[in-house]
């Protein structure tokens, strides 16, 4: 049965939802109409069910040979020490699993809720035993509160040597428009500004392991939403960000900047730092919180429809995991925009523009700094010298 009819089944699920919901499809930014081989058209609608689907479509089985990936073929993580924002749940927690599955040596959890940690670690306990949930540390982080998220980043790297993995995943899902504690728009604040203040910070641990001759990898959670941005973004401005543009092109910008940041380190930080690879993953249409919870916030009735008639057709959090697990272990290419299970997609023509990646990271370095103490910003954060 095709996602289109899917998407039938909810009549009363708003216009947007529904274009958004079928542009996530199109992953594939190619013009179609230059390729006149069908066997080449027929690949890019397999790509689309592979990077999007999966429970009881085999999704991945369809992506070419040279781009599948299963979490088994995850390498042993033995001696590596890893950082997952938002680990204890949904995507985040596949690449928990996964980590520790693999024999990560120390896995450091960021996330708000102590109560689904709890539950988190009580389910590792279980499974893996005792002493592979000693590996595991959890630390409480806001990621809209910059000082905060600076200051634990800080005792990571009182608490390790090393830090050879930096998946940064936690997210404000498609909610509506809101404003952290400082004033700035809720999904830039957490999904793009609170990110780069915490890899700002744990820089010179990601740096120092690199130049033990080790491969770092850091991972940016983006989605094909990104396609989703304003038209308008230029990123030119605070007044900018915080306008209104309605849930899916809030969460869709942020996911955009999940994908130009990732390009920039890749122009400034991989440069100068070959072993320090930056990617940004597209993990698909999972069941998680977001898709079953948070969505019900922007879209009472309408969000229904992706909840509930869309649920047999998501990926679980495991499969969800799959690209970004790629990225955070295997891939050795920097500055990609990876979808699932491991197909290099070029992503929308906004996220390829380096000058609006730039103009991105200016505006964050000059927002960090007002918003800041003067001391935080001096420790790291904003920290533009790669």
């Amino acid at each position: 049965m095709s996602f289109s009819i899917a998407l039938r089944w909810t009549p009363q699920l708003p216009k947007k939802v529904i274009r958004a919901s079928v542009k996530t499809l199109s992953t594939c930014t190619r013009n179609l109409s230059e390729k006149n081989n069908p066997f080449y058209t027929m690949q890019v609608l397999k790509n689309t069910v592979a990077e999007n689907m999966g429970k009881v479509i085999p999704g991945h089985e369809l992506a070419p040979k040279d781009s599948r990936f299963s979490l088994d073929q995850v390498p042993d993580l033995s001696g590596k020490v890893a950082v997952v924002t938002g680990g204890s749940e949904g995507i985040g927690y596949g690449c928990t699993h996964t980590l520790l599955k693999h024999n990560i040596s120390k896995l450091f959890i960021l996330s708000m809720s102590e109560d689904i940690v709890s539950d988190t670690l009580n389910a590792i306990k279980q499974e893996m035993g005792d002493e592979t949930a000693k590996k595991v540390e959890w630390m409480q982080c806001d990621l809209s509160d910059w000082e905060a998220t600076g200051k634990t980043a800080f005792q990571i790297a009182d608490k390790t040597d090393r830090l050879d993995i930096l998946i940064n995943n936690a997210a404000r899902g498609i909610m509506t428009a809101q404003l952290a504690k400082n004033g700035v728009d809720q999904h830039m604040a957490t999904n793009h500004i609170g990110h780069v203040v915490l890899t700002s910070h744990l820089l010179p641990l990601l740096k120092e392991t690199a130049k033990q001759g080790n491969t770092v990898r850091i991972v940016n959670l983006a989605s094909n939403l990104h396609q989703n941005a304003p038209k308008e973004t230029k990123f030119e401005s605070l007044e900018e960000l915080n306008k209104d543009f309605g849930p899916q092109p809030q969460y869709g910008r942020s996911k955009l900047c999940s994908i130009l940041y990732s390009k920039y380190l890749a122009r400034h930080l991989t440069s100068s730092h070959p072993n320090i690879l930056a990617n940004a993953t597209h993990p698909g249409i999972v069941e998680t919180r977001q898709s079953t919870e948070h969505i019900h916030e922007a879209y009472p009735l309408g969000g229904y429809g992706l909840s509930v008639a869309l649920a047999p057709f998501k990926k679980s959090a495991m499969e969800g995991a799959v690209s970004t697990m790629f990225a955070s272990t295997v891939t050795d290419k920097s500055g990609q925009y990876i979808c699932p299970p491991a197909i290099v997609e070029e992503g929308s023509e906004m996220a390829n523009d380096e000058e609006l990646g730039e103009r991105l990271m200016d505006l964050t370095w000059k927002i960090v700094k007002e918003k800041t103490e003067s001391q935080s910003a001096e420790k790291g954060c904003p920290f533009k010298e790669f």
